[in-house]
C-alpha cells in the first residue's frame, strides 16, 4: 500500500491549498451548475444538524426503497421532491436575500411542501384518477401550489433560464387559440391545465422519475467516490498518464473531466469542480487563461456523453425509448471516443504551436504509487461489469458505492468509518438538490408538449423538410436542440429536445437509438454553444476571462461534437451496426476526419503552421469523412494529399530563405 508521501509527492494537484481535490467549497459550486456559491447559506447551529438528519435520512430512505421495498412510483417521486425541496429552501437564500438565516418565507416554502406531499400520499388512488380530468378544488390548489415550490426551487439553485423557459410554455398553453399555424391548439382550463402537469404526465413523469431512481444514486455514488479518496485518485492517475506530455495539464483536464463528469450530471458544475485543479495549471505551462477555461468547459461537456454514465442521459434515455441500457452505451462508445480524440488533437495541436512542454517528472504524482493504489479502480471497474453482465442500473450502482466504501478500507487517509458515510450520504443529497430541481421543471414542458401535441406537430415540420432534404432535416434538429438546451443541465435540456425533436427524426424513418443519440449530443453541447454557453461560463469565471470570447473558445475546441452525430447518422458502423470489418473501416476514416477536422480548426498541420487556404482543404477533407461511402473516403485522401503538397512546398521555400540568411 502506497503512502500519501509516494503517490502526490510535489504533485501540483495535491499541494497544500489543494489538499482535497474536490473540496466542500467546489463541490457547492458544481451542485449549482457554476454559479455563484453565494446564494447558499452557511448553516449553522440546529438548522444545520437538521439539515444533515433530513439530508442523511433522504439518501438512506431513497437506496432503501430502490433496493429493497419499491412503493407506488408516485409516491416515491413525491418524497424525492420533497426531500429536495425542503433541503434546497433551508441552503438556498431567497430571492435578494443575504442572510444565513432561515427566513419565514423559506419555512413557509417548507410547510407548503409538506402540505403537497402529504395530500398526494395519503390520496394517491383517487388522484391517480381524478388529476388533469376532473379535479376537485383542493386538487388544483395543490397542484398550483406544488408548481410554484418547483419553480422557486429551480429558479434558486439554477438562475432564471429554466423557470422562464417553463413560464412561456405555461402561457403557451392559454394562448393556444390565439396562435397561428402549427402552435394553435384549443386551450385548456386552468384547473385541468395544473392537476395535468402537476401529475405522472408532467413534474412527476419520466425526468423525475430518472432522478429519482438513477441521478440520485450516481450522485451519492459520486459522493462516496469522493470520501474513498477514488476521486482524487482519478486525478492522480490522470497526471502520471498525461502530466508528463507536452502540455500536459491540459490533457490531464481532457482524461480527469471525462471521468469525472460523467457522473457529474452537469458540464457546467464539472468545469468549476475539476477546473479549479486543472484551469491554473495549463496556465502554468503556458496556455492562455481562455484556451485554459475552453479546454476544461470542452472536456466537461464531454463527460456527458462519456461511458457508462453519461451523465445520467443514458438512463433517461433507456427509459424514454425502451431499449436496453447496454446497447445504448454500446452504441455511444465510438462516437464519445472520437469526440475526446478531437480534443486531445487540439490542446496538443496548440501545444505544438506554442512550444510547450509537460510537467516534469518530479512535479507528477510517482507511477509506482499510483499502480500501488490501482485497487482504487475496482468501484468503477465493477459498475462497468455489472452493468455490461445485464444487472439492474440500482443494483449496480449500488453495489459500487458499497464498493467505494470497502476500497476506503485498505487508505490510511480516506477509510470510511461512520462519520465520513454521514458526510458522503449528506454531500449525496446536497448535490442532488439542483438536479432533482431543474428535472421537476424539465416535466412542466415536457407535460405541456405532450398536452398540446405541439411536438408531433414539430415532426410533421421535419417530416415535410426531409422530404425535400435529409441534411436539411438534420440540421433543422440539431439548431432546435441546441436552442431548447441552452442555459440548461445536460438531464433537463436532452429530456426536453427529445420531447420535441426525436419524434420528428423517427417520423422520417431513423432508428430510435440514432435518433435519440442525435438529439442527445445537440442537448449537451448547447453547453459550449454561444450565446448561453453555461460550462464555458463557469469555467471562465473560474479563469477570470470574458465569459462570451471563452465560449467562442469552447466551440472551437468541441466542434467535432457537431461533426460526429452526422457521421454516426451516415456511417451506422460507428454505433456498431455491421459487419467488424466495416465497423473497423468506418473507425479508422472517422478517427482520420476528425485529425484533419483538428487540424483545420487549430491551423497546424504537417508539423508547421497552415494558411487558410490549407485549412480549408483539410476542412473539406474532415467533412468528405463523413459518409461511409469509399468514394468521400478518396476525395478526403486527395484533399489532404493537396494539403500536404502545400504545407511541404511552404517548407521547403522556408528552409532554403533560412539556409540563404545563414550563408549570407
Amino acid at each position: 500500500m502506497s503512502t500519501d508521501k509516494e503517490t502526490h509527492k510535489t504533485n501540483p494537484a495535491s499541494s497544500n491549498q489543494n489538499e482535497e481535490v474536490l473540496s466542500e467549497e467546489e463541490l457547492k459550486k458544481a451542485e449549482e451548475g457554476g454559479e455563484d456559491v453565494s446564494n447558499t447559506r452557511l448553516l449553522n447551529g440546529w438548522v444545520k444538524y437538521a439539515f444533515t438528519i433530513i439530508a442523511v435520512v433522504g439518501a438512506l430512505y431513497h437506496l432503501y426503497i430502490l433496493n429493497f421495498n419499491p412503493i407506488e412510483p408516485w409516491v416515491f417521486r413525491t418524497m424525492h421532491l420533497a426531500f429536495g425541496a425542503v433541503l434546497g429552501f433551508l441552503l438556498f437564500r431567497g430571492l435578494k436575500s443575504k442572510s444565513n438565516k432561515v427566513s419565514i418565507v423559506d419555512w413557509l416554502l417548507i410547510a407548503a411542501t409538506i402540505w403537497v406531499t402529504y395530500y398526494i400520499v395519503s390520496n394517491v388512488s383517487e388522484l391517480l384518477f381524478r388529476f388533469g380530468v376532473s379535479p376537485q378544488p383542493l386538487d388544483t390548489f395543490t397542484a398550483f401550489l406544488g408548481l410554484l415550490i418547483v419553480l422557486e426551487l429551480t429558479r434558486r439553485t439554477s438562475g432564471w433560464t429554466l423557470p422562464l423557459l417553463a413560464g412561456i410554455f405555461i402561457l403557451y398553453v392559454f394562448a393556444g387559440p390565439w396562435m397561428p399555424g402549427i402552435f394553435n391548439h384549443g386551450g385548456y382550463s386552468f384547473d385541468r391545465f395544473v392537476t395535468y402537469i402537476f401529475g405522472v404526465d408532467g413534474v412527476f413523469g419520466v425526468t423525475l422519475d430518472v432522478s429519482s431512481k438513477y441521478i440520485l444514486l450516481f450522485i451519492i455514488f459520486g459522493a462516496f467516490l469522493q470520501m474513498s479518496g477514488v476521486g482524487r485518485y482519478f486525478i492522480d492517475f490522470s497526471f502520471s498518464l498525461a502530466g508528463g506530455m507536452r502540455g500536459g495539464p491540459a490533457k490531464v483536464s481532457v482524461i480527469s473531466s471525462g471521468l469525472m463528469g460523467m457522473m457529474n450530471g452537469t458540464s457546467a458544475g464539472n468545469a468549476v469542480a475539476t477546473g479549479s485543479l486543472t484551469i491554473p495549471l495549463m496556465k502554468r505551462v503556458g496556455y492562455q487563461g481562455r484556451f485554459a477555461a475552453a479546454t476544461e468547459a470542452t472536456a466537461s461537456a464531454g463527460g456527458q456523453i462519456m461511458i457508462p454514465i453519461m451523465g445520467a442521459g443514458a438512463f433517461i434515455m433507456a427509459e424514454v425509448t425502451g431499449i436496453p441500457y447496454a446497447e445504448i452505451i454500446l452504441a455511444a462508445t465510438i462516437p464519445a471516443l472520437l469526440y475526446f480524440l478531437s480534443v486531445f488533437f487540439m490542446v496538443d495541436f496548440q501545444a505544438l504551436k506554442n512550444g510547450m512542454k509537460g510537467l516534469s517528472r518530479e512535479n507528477l504524482p510517482s507511477l509506482k504509487g499510483v499502480f500501488k493504489q490501482a485497487y482504487l479502480f475496482i468501484p468503477v471497474i465493477l459498475l462497468i461489469w455489472m452493468l455490461m453482465a445485464g444487472y439492474s442500473v440500482i443494483f449496480s450502482g449500488s453495489s459500487a458505492l458499497v464498493a467505494c466504501m470497502i476500497v476506503s478500507w485498505l487508505t490510511k487517509e480516506h477509510k470510511m468509518g461512520p462519520k465520513r458515510v454521514i458526510e458522503a450520504l449528506e454531500l449525496g443529497m446536497r448535490n442532488t438538490i439542483q438536479l432533482l430541481a431543474v428535472c421537476a421543471c424539465a416535466g412542466i414542458i415536457v407535460g405541456v408538449l405532450a398536452l398540446t401535441g405541439v411536438a408531433q406537430r414539430f415532426s410533421s415540420l421535419i417530416l415535410g423538410i426531409a422530404d425535400t432534404n435529409l441534411l436539411l432535416a438534420l440540421i433543422f434538429a440539431m439548431a432546435i436542440s441546441i436552442l431548447l438546451g441552452m442555459g440548461m443541465p445536460t438531464t433537463a435540456a436532452y429530456a426536453v429536445a427529445a420531447s420535441v425533436v426525436a419524434p420528428g427524426l423517427i417520423s422520417i424513418g431513423i432508428e430510435p437509438i440514432f435518433s435519440h443519440m442525435f438529439v442527445f449530443y445537440f442537448a449537451v453541447m448547447s453547453a459550449i454553444t454561444p450565446p448561453v454557453a453555461l460550462a464555458a461560463y463557469a469555467a471562465a469565471g473560474v479563469a477570470g476571462e470574458d465569459a462570451f470570447k471563452t465560449g467562442v473558445q469552447a466551440f472551437k475546441l468541441g466542434i467535432a461534437a457537431f461533426i460526429v452525430p452526422y457521421m454516426f447518422i451516415y456511417s451506422p458502423e460507428l454505433m456498431l451496426f455491421g459487419s467488424a470489418g466495416n465497423i473497423a473501416l468506418a473507425v479508422i476514416t472517422a478517427s482520420i476526419g476528425i485529425y484533419f477536422l483538428s487540424s483545420a480548426v487549430q491551423g497546424w498541420f504537417a508539423a508547421n503552421r497552415s494558411g487558410w487556404f490549407v485549412r480549408l482543404l483539410l476542412l473539406g477533407a474532415a467533412l468528405s469523412m463523413i459518409s461511409a461511402d469509399w468514394r468521400f473516403d478518396l476525395l478526403a485522401l486527395v484533399l489532404a494529399a493537396g494539403a500536404l503538397l502545400i504545407q511541404k512546398f511552404k517548407r521547403s521555400v522556408t528552409d532554403k530563405n533560412s539556409n540563404e540568411h545563414l550563408a549570407s
